[in-house]
């Protein structure tokens, strides 16, 4: 018999882990797995995306309400949610950049910012963790310290000289990177709407595309199949009312579209302490042989 397994997302603000592996964490819930969402930080900083929600008090509640998107994001997967508690580092625009803010969490040390995830992974001793790689998904300086600190703490929680005060030693098995929209799925669902004689709100995203921009699927190793769990993505979406429009290209193709011509969401197996055969299509692959009763 199999051990309940789990995993965890380590994500840099609230609404990331429903645009990124979401299907796949309600897949695992559903299978009877536990599955954790770590925020690094509040979201403060994020801008209104939705035209809707565009209204003088959200703006200056935006961190209550963001908490409470969370906590509804979470309810919808079935997952277990744990802040850290830093300061979201916002995204600097201009020429030349401006500084970030003092004491936000992309300027926090690693060795300030690091213990805090190494404890998270210590009480909820998960056998995978999914992060970001290297770029962060994107350029967010939040989304790159994300990395790095999932990173240092895979590599210190299961080392018993490393923060002794955090409670007992655990070494997860398996770091991924997750990957989201790559040129590959952009045209392959581009393609699938004008074929079906639908508008593709994606010709101009293809287009500034540069032919020496590589794309992120060369470093897929993993494709979980999770088509079935869209629905519930798209619903905890929207429950990030402030940073998802119902109406934006998010939701531009159709669902049944979607399954049929990418029923997957992607990652990269980063660090790897069981045997498992790439390609593969499951987070857990070589764990549930390891972890048996």
């Amino acid at each position: 018999m199999v051990e309940k397994l789990r995993l965890m997302a380590v994500h840099a603000h609230p609404d990331d882990e429903s645009s990124k592996g979401a299907a796949t964490m309600a897949r695992y819930v559903a299978e009877g797995h536990e599955v954790m969402v770590v925020t690094c930080t509040g979201g403060e900083a994020g801008s209104i995306l939705n035209p809707a929600m565009d209204r003088p008090e959200v703006l200056a509640n935006m961190a209550e309400i963001r908490r409470e998107e969370m906590a509804r994001a979470a309810k919808i997967l079935g997952v277990r949610h744990r802040w850290l508690g830093f300061v979201d580092s916002g995204l600097p625009e201009g020429d030349p950049l401006p500084p970030l803010p003092e004491g936000c969490f992309a300027l926090v040390p690693l060795e300030e910012s690091t213990p805090p995830l190494v404890q998270a992974i210590r009480e909820f001793r998960p056998h995978v963790i999914v992060t970001y790689d290297e770029n962060g998904g994107y350029p967010h300086p939040d989304h790159i310290r994300c990395h790095e600190v999932s990173v240092a703490a895979f590599d210190a929680a299961g080392d018993p000289e490393r923060y002794p005060e955090l409670g007992e030693p655990w070494q997860p098995l398996k770091l991924y990177y997750s990957h989201g929209f790559s040129r590959a799925k952009l045209m392959a669902f581009h393609e699938a709407l004008l074929g079906a004689g639908l508008e593709s709100p994606y010709a101009e995203w293809l287009a500034g595309w540069g032919e020496d921009r590589p794309d992120v699927m060369e470093r897929v190793t993993t494709r979980v199949e999770c088509a079935e769990w869209f629905p519930v993505r798209d619903e905890a979406l929207k429950a990030h009312a402030t940073q998802i429009d119902p109406e934006s290209r998010w939701f531009a193709v159709p669902l049944e579209m979607q399954r049929e011509v990418w029923p997957t969401e992607e990652y990269e197996l980063a660090r790897s302490l069981v045997d498992s055969t790439l390609p593969e299509d499951d987070l857990f692959a070589g764990v549930r042989e390891k972890v048996t009763a």
